[in-house]
């Protein structure tokens, strides 16, 4: 029972344990320290003293104790690693402050924009914030990365390796500094958002509790600095998809492809602030990739039905999507839209390209494309092979259902 609870705890509030004590100690290690031997300390009181009524204020306060003790007993080493914050045994840091701190409204994020430090490299930045801030695992780190989990691993410790051997201070921005740092941190709201959309992990799908908290960060993001119109794109793309939530699975959890759901469950309300935010990022006239993703997103937002879905202009927007992200999983997207808009062989040749050059070789969703146009074209036979070849790739137990349930259909006699 209580290691049960405790998983879910921590599970559930991680993440805003771990950004708090990072907060009052300013060290990633040693907070995780910290924080893991709170749980330690649970597991070995809570069976004999029962479960507090806040296990989460519980686990919150002993690590915070057990990180001065560590800050007490790092002070006495002879020993001190570079940039790293002492204290004398009468001294309580109390709460890390600086002068921006007040206009920072949520600690999360403040730390997320303290991790992003232009020191290290923009994917070690987003990784270290991803894992330590927002709660990932270095497998769902490594799956946004479309990397090995071993590659994420290597990432995370020589960027902290960095962080401690160069003495790189863990210390918030100032205002005038935060542009620089925010293309790394929509990046991780944007990578946070993506995994509560299509979680690969695990049974759940959609995981509507982190999907609402990176809604929620990339609008303080957006109200932070309003004059960044990335910012408000960013939460445009964010409340647009979010919107959909509730068309996206049935009843049982089986995936609801974008086609076949039922608009009328959409969120209109969000949908229209989103569209708001969209309009007033564009006319900053500083067009980037998630006011384009945005724009996409509209597009599908704003037809009635799928058969009303303007395929062209989407196409023309990956088009120039393309230009800033040129990357083969963008280069997928916009060989469907292609696809749709222009024919469906001109997609299937398109993702041929894609395939041939390999680095897609392991993305289950480029034959899984694949094979739903060459269904639509009715290839049948190549279609299957298509399906194999995702459900080889495949890891979310939902998607697997969708393309074997798809699969069955097509094979039926």
């Amino acid at each position: 029972m209580i290691p049960r609870v405790l998983a879910e705890v921590v599970r559930r509030e991680r993440p805003r344990v771990l950004a708090a004590l990072v907060g009052f100690c300013r060290d990633v290690d040693l907070a995780e320290d910290a924080f893991q031997d709170a749980c330690t300390r649970a597991l070995a009181t809570w069976p004999a003293a029962g479960l507090p009524a806040n296990p989460a204020a519980w686990l919150t306060t002993v690590a915070r104790r057990r990180s001065l003790d560590l800050l007490r007993r790092r002070a006495r080493s002879p020993v001190v690693p570079p940039g790293a914050e002492v204290l004398p045994d009468a001294i309580d840091p109390g709460p890390a402050a600086t002068e921006f701190d007040a206009n920072f409204p949520d600690e999360r994020l403040r730390l997320i924009f303290t991790c992003c430090h232009p020191a290290l490299a923009p994917a070690a930045q987003i990784a270290l914030a991803l894992r330590h801030l927002c709660g990932l695992t270095t497998v769902e780190i490594a799956r946004a990365f479309l990397e090995p989990e071993a590659t994420t691993a290597q990432r995370l410790v020589r960027a902290k390796n960095k962080i401690r051997l160069a003495g790189i201070p863990y210390a918030v921005p100032a205002a005038e500094e935060l542009p620089a740092r925010l293309e790394t941190v929509l990046a991780t709201l944007y990578l946070l958002f993506n995994e509560s959309y299509a979680s690969a992990g695990g049974d759940t799908w959609l995981r509507p509790d982190l999907g609402a908290e990176a809604l929620r960060l990339a609008k303080l993001v957006a109200e932070l600095l309003p004059e960044q119109p990335e910012a408000r794109g960013l939460f445009a793309l964010v409340t647009l998809h979010y919107a959909r939530r509730d068309s996206r699975l049935t009843a049982d959890g089986e995936v609801i492809v974008l086609e076949a759901q039922d608009r009328s469950r959409w969120h209109r309300a969000e949908i229209e602030t989103a569209l708001a935010e969209l309009d007033r990022a564009l006319a900053q006239r500083r067009p980037g990739p998630y006011q384009i993703q945005a724009a996409i997103a509209a597009l599908h937002a704003r037809a009635a039905a799928s058969a009303e879905t303007d395929w062209r202009q989407i196409a023309h927007l990956y088009a120039t999507l393309l230009e800033f992200t040129p990357t083969p999983v963008v280069q997928l997207n916009a060989a469907v839209a292609c696809a749709f808009a222009f024919g469906l062989e001109h997609g299937l040749a398109w993702i041929d390209r894609l395939a041939a050059a390999g680095e897609l070789a392991d993305y289950h969703l480029l034959p899984a494309a694949q094979a739903d146009l060459l269904r639509r074209a009715g290839r049948r036979d190549a279609a299957l092979a298509a399906y194999d070849n995702a459900l080889v790739l495949v890891r979310a137990p939902a998607e697997r259902r969708y393309l074997e349930r798809r699969r069955a259909e097509l094979a039926a006699p």
